[in-house]
This record gives structure tokens, C-alpha cells and sequence, in this order.
């Protein structure tokens, strides 16, 4: 009787067939948690803007709140606070954060946008924070947005979106809890 060194052919498929059954299964948790992932970041990025926003006021009660996102940061991509803040460049938010718009890399699979109210007596009075997914359903489901309340609100698109701009529309989603 003859001794067999190795495996059959076999015994090698049923193992290759288990694996991928193993991966079949596993991979798609492992993107739904790197969704929920990047969306608890949004979440915190939206938070941190509405804080910056009212330290901003705070700073520069003539002028309100800031007008543009980039205004809360340090500058371009990649700088860092240097020298005093100052109403163009506050530093209250990194640079990833405060240039993470759609011209721009997005922070955590996330685009944020910041657009002010109207200006009343040259002050900047209300604003609107929205955060859409860069990639609809790779990067993130839903979208999140705050006003100067501070309350988050949140909606499931059916589809690739841009973040939100307008107060009204915000207000009309979700309350996120």
C-alpha cells in the first residue's frame, strides 16, 4: 500500500469554497461598518462646526457668524495655525475639516458645506451646516445637516446628493437622537 503526501484536489476546493463563503459573508459587514463608521464622524464633524460657530461670534461679535467654512480653519489644505487667528482664518476647526468641500478632499468619506444667512447691518446672523456622503451608499447613507440651533438633522437620500444649503430644508428632516 502506497502513502498519499499532500492533499486531493478535492479537499483543496472544498477549503477554497469555505474561505470564500467566509468572505462572502464578512465583507459586507466589514463595508456597512466602515459606512456607520464614517457617518458617526459626520456627526461629530457637524457638532464641532456648530461649536466653532459660536466661538466664532463670540470672537467677532461685529461680524456674526462666519460666512464660509474656510473661515473657521487655518487656511488652504495642509496649513496649520501659525500665527494669531483672525477673522478670515479663526483656526477653531483643522484645515481637513474647514476644506472639506466638494473642490476638495472629503474628511471621512463626507463634503461639508457652510452657507450664511443674510447679512443684516453687515453681521451674519444664521447659517446652515450640511454634510452629504462623497460616494452614496460606499461612503455613507445619509446626509446631516445643522442650523444655528445646534439640533442635527439627518435624511436617507435615494441617491447621490450635495449638502444641504437651504435652513428650511434642513429643519424638515430627521431630528438625529
Amino acid at each position: 500500500m502506497r502513502k498519499q503526501k499532500g492533499f486531493s484536489l478535492i479537499e483543496l476546493l472544498i477549503v477554497v469554497a469555505i474561505i470564500l463563503i467566509i468572505a462572502a459573508i464578512a465583507i459586507p459587514n466589514l463595508l456597512r461598518a466602515r459606512i456607520a463608521a464614517n457617518e458617526s464622524s459626520a456627526v461629530s464633524s457637524v457638532r464641532t462646526i456648530n461649536t466653532a460657530e459660536v466661538t466664532y461670534q463670540s470672537a467677532y461679535p461685529t461680524v456674526g457668524y462666519s460666512s464660509t467654512l474656510g473661515a473657521l480653519g487655518p487656511g488652504g489644505v495642509g496649513t496649520t495655525c501659525g500665527s494669531a487667528p483672525t477673522q478670515a482664518n479663526a483656526c477653531l476647526i483643522d484645515s481637513v475639516l474647514s476644506n472639506a468641500t466638494a473642490a476638495t478632499q472629503p474628511k471621512s468619506g463626507y463634503f461639508f458645506l457652510e452657507t450664511p444667512g443674510t447679512a443684516i447691518g453687515g453681521m451674519v446672523l444664521k447659517y446652515t451646516i450640511g454634510g452629504a456622503a462623497a460616494a452614496f451608499n460606499t461612503t455613507g447613507v445619509r446626509d446631516f445637516c445643522s442650523i444655528e440651533d445646534g439640533v442635527q438633522h439627518f435624511q436617507v437620500p435615494t441617491a447621490q446628493s450635495s449638502p444641504v444649503t437651504a435652513p428650511a430644508t434642513c429643519t424638515g428632516w430627521g431630528i438625529l437622537q
